[in-house]
C-alpha cells in the first residue's frame, strides 16, 4: 500500500491551480449549457464537452489531497457560479445602451429561471460530494489501488445522481421524456469519464510526485458541510 502523507502546512500553487481549472470548468459549463446538440442523434447540453472535466479534476483532487479539500474546493465552485450568476442577473438589469439591440439575446443565453438554477446547483452539490466520499472510500478500502475502479465507479453514482436530480427539477410536469434524458445525459457522462482514464492516471501521477503526497482519509469526517471539521 501506498505510504500516507498528510496535508503540507500551507496551500501549493499546484494546488490552487488545479482548483482553479475545476471552477472554470464549472462557470463555463453552466455558460453554454443553454445550448442544445445532437450527438449521434441525442440531445446533449453543450455543456458536455466541459462539464465532465469538473468531475475528472474532482477525482483528482479526491486522489491527491484528499475529501477534506476536494469538499472546500466543491463549496468553492458553488460559491463562484452564484456570484457569476448574479452578476449575469445585475447585468440584464441594467438599463440598455440606446444603439444595443441585443437584450433578448443576453436574456435567452445568461437570464436563467430560477427552476434551472435551483435544478443545477442541487444536482452538482450532491453529485460531486458524492464523487467525492465515495471515490474516498473506495482508496481506502483497495488500499490505493485500482484508480480506473474508483474514478469510474464514484462517476457512475455521482453523475448518475446529478443527471436524476436535475432533469427530475428542472422538467418534471413538462412533456420532456424524463427518463430517456436522464439516461442520455448518464452514459455520456459515464463514458467521457473512462475514455479519460489515461489521463487521469498520468495528472494524479505526476501531481504526486509533485506534491509528494498520497492522501487518505482513515479519520475523515464525510459530512458535505465544511463548518464540520474534518481530521486526517
Amino acid at each position: 500500500m501506498a505510504e500516507t502523507r498528510s496535508y503540507p502546512s500551507s496551500v501549493s500553487p499546484t494546488f490552487v491551480v488545479v482548483a482553479a481549472l475545476f471552477v472554470t470548468c464549472l462557470i463555463a459549463a453552466n455558460i453554454i449549457a443553454v445550448k442544445l446538440v445532437s450527438v449521434f442523434g441525442h440531445v446533449l447540453p453543450a455543456a458536455i464537452i466541459i462539464f465532465p472535466v469538473s468531475y475528472i479534476i474532482g477525482d483528482i483532487l479526491t486522489e491527491v489531497y484528499g475529501y477534506r479539500r476536494a469538499r472546500a474546493v466543491i463549496w468553492l465552485g458553488f460559491l463562484c457560479n452564484l456570484l457569476a450568476v448574479g452578476a449575469f442577473w445585475a447585468g440584464g438589469l441594467l438599463p440598455s445602451a440606446s444603439f444595443w439591440g441585443h437584450q433578448e439575446a443576453y436574456d435567452t443565453i445568461l437570464g436563467y429561471t430560477p427552476r434551472l438554477l435551483g435544478a443545477s446547483f442541487a444536482a452538482y452539490l450532491l453529485g460531486e460530494l458524492t464523487n467525492s466520499a465515495i471515490l474516498s472510500r473506495m482508496k481506502v478500502l483497495t488500499g490505493g489501488q485500482w484508480l480506473w475502479s474508483r474514478t469510474i465507479g464514484s462517476t457512475v453514482i455521482g453523475q448518475g445522481l446529478d443527471s436524476l436530480v436535475f432533469i427530475t427539477l428542472a422538467f418534471a410536469g413538462t412533456d420532456s421524456p424524463l427518463v430517456r434524458l436522464v439516461l442520455t445525459q448518464w452514459t455520456a457522462k459515464v463514458i467521457y469519464e473512462t475514455a479519460a482514464t489515461p489521463l487521469t492516471y498520468l495528472v494524479v501521477a505526476w501531481l504526486k510526485r509533485r506534491e509528494g503526497l498520497d492522501h487518505y482519509d482513515y479519520d475523515t469526517s464525510f459530512s458535505p458541510l465544511p463548518l464540520f471539521r474534518s481530521t486526517g
